[in-house]
C-alpha cells in the first residue's frame, strides 16, 4: 500500500436516492478488490448512500475476507442491494404516509427497509466499532428542531445541541429511514427517547428535555449531503463516493408563494454541497488532507490516468442525469451506474489517494460496459 500502509481510512456515501446506492456500490466493490474494504474505520453516509451502508454494516459479519478482500462480496452485499433497487418503493410508501392517519411515511419507509433488508436488527446488534471489528457506520439524519446534523452510530446516538446517548435502542432500518426520509415525500422520522438517557449537551437549553424526548428527523443530505464530518476529525485518508444530482437550470420555475419553496430548498442544499465539495477538493489539492474524491459528473479523464478503464463518452455523462429516486432501476441501468462508480473509485484511488493498487482488468457488471 506504500506510504499509506497502516493509516485509517474512511468513506462517505452521499444521497442521491438508488442512483447513489448504486453508484456507491461499484465504489464498495473497487474498494473490496483493492483489499481496502477490511481496511475501513468510518463509513458515513447521508440518503441512498445509507441504504447501501446499511446493507454493508448488516452483512459485515458474514463477509469472509481473506487476505484483506471479501470473497462473498457479491452473495452478502451487491446482490440484495441489487435486488432491492429491482423495486420501486416511493410512490407507495409516500402515499400511506398521506392516508393513513398517525402514521408518516417516513414510517413506512422503516417499515419497508425493516422488511426487505434489516428485519428487527437494533444498531447496538452490529458489530463492535470500538474493538475494531467492523467500520464505525455513521448514518446521518437532520434534526429538524435544532438544525443540526444528527448521528446514528452502533453505539450511540447524538447531536451537537442535544448530546449524546448511548442507550437508546434504534433500529437499523429506522436510522436508514431517517437517513433517507426526503422532505416533504418521506419526512419525518419521529424518535422517542429518554431525556435522561443522554448526556454532554453543548449547553443547558431551557427546553432540553423536550428536545431529547420527541427527536423530529428528515433526510441527511439537508444538512450534508456528502455526510463529511464525521470523518474531517477521525481519519487519515478520507474517501468520497458521490452521486448527488447535478443542479438543473429552470426555465420556468414555480412563482406561487409557496411551490416556489421547493426550488429555493433545492438552491440553498445547492450552495451548501458546492461550497463542501469545492472546500474539500482544494484541501486535497493542496496537500492538508489525504484523499479522493469521485462524483458521478467527474470526468475520468481529469484524474489523468493512463490505466483508466474507459474515456469519457455520451454515456457516462448522461448517467448523472438519471432521476433521485427510490424508483426501480433495470439491468441495464443498474450495470452502468455499478460500473461507473467502480471506474472513478479505481482512478481516483491511484492518482489521487495513493494507493499502490493494480489498475482495475474488467467491470463488475461485465455485460453492461461503459465503453
Amino acid at each position: 500500500m506504500g506510504t499509506n500502509e497502516g493509516s485509517s481510512i474512511g468513506l462517505a456515501l452521499s444521497g442521491g436516492g438508488f442512483r447513489a446506492t448504486l453508484f456507491g456500490l461499484g465504489s464498495l466493490w473497487r474498494l473490496n478488490e483493492a483489499r481496502l474494504l477490511g481496511r475501513l474505520a468510518r463509513v458515513t453516509s447521508v440518503s441512498g448512500g445509507s441504504i447501501l451502508a446499511g446493507v454493508l454494516a448488516h452483512g459485515w459479519r458474514r463477509l469472509d475476507f481473506i487476505e484483506g478482500h471479501a470473497v462473498n462480496f457479491d452473495t452478502v452485499v451487491a446482490q440484495p442491494v441489487r435486488d432491492f433497487c429491482s423495486q420501486s418503493i416511493d410512490i407507495k410508501t409516500a402515499a400511506l404516509g398521506h392516508l393513513v392517519p398517525f402514521m408518516t411515511s417516513g414510517e413506512f419507509l422503516a417499515r419497508r427497509y425493516a422488511k426487505d433488508l434489516f428485519g428487527d436488527t437494533l444498531l447496538r446488534e452490529l458489530p463492535d466499532a470500538a474493538s475494531g471489528a467492523a467500520p464505525r457506520f455513521v448514518f446521518y439524519a437532520t434534526n429538524m428542531q435544532t438544525g443540526r446534523s444528527f448521528r446514528l452510530c452502533q453505539d450511540y446516538i447524538a447531536d451537537y445541541y442535544l448530546g449524546m446517548s448511548s442507550t437508546t435502542e434504534v433500529s437499523l432500518a429506522t436510522a436508514v429511514a431517517a437517513s433517507s426520509a426526503f422532505p416533504p415525500i418521506f419526512s419525518p422520522v419521529i424518535l422517542k427517547t429518554d431525556p435522561a438517557a443522554w448526556e454532554k449537551p453543548l449547553r443547558e437549553l431551557p427546553n432540553l428535555a423536550a428536545l431529547r424526548r420527541r427527536i423530529v428527523l428528515a433526510d441527511g443530505g439537508v444538512y450534508d449531503n456528502m455526510g463529511l464530518e464525521g470523518l474531517l476529525r477521525s481519519v487519515d485518508i478520507l474517501l468520497v463516493s458521490d452521486a448527488g444530482a447535478p443542479f438543473g437550470i429552470d426555465e420556468s420555475p414555480f412563482e406561487d408563494d409557496l411551490l416556489q419553496l421547493g426550488r429555493v430548498r433545492d438552491i440553498l442544499i445547492d450552495q451548501t454541497r458546492a461550497l463542501r465539495k469545492r472546500w474539500l477538493v482544494e484541501d486535497f489539492e493542496a496537500g492538508r488532507r489525504k484523499g479522493a474524491y469521485w462524483g458521478i459528473g467527474t470526468r475520468i479523464g481529469d484524474y489523468g490516468d493512463g490505466a483508466a478503464l474507459l474515456a469519457d463518452n455520451e454515456l457516462t455523462a448522461a448517467l448523472e442525469d438519471i432521476p433521485t429516486r427510490l424508483k426501480k432501476f433495470d439491468a441495464r441501468e443498474q450495470g452502468q451506474l455499478i460500473n461507473w462508480g467502480y471506474a472513478l473509485a479505481d482512478a481516483a484511488l491511484r492518482t489521487r489517494a495513493g494507493f499502490d493498487i493494480a489498475p482495475a482488468r474488467g467491470w463488475p457488471v461485465p455485460e453492461w460496459p461503459l465503453n
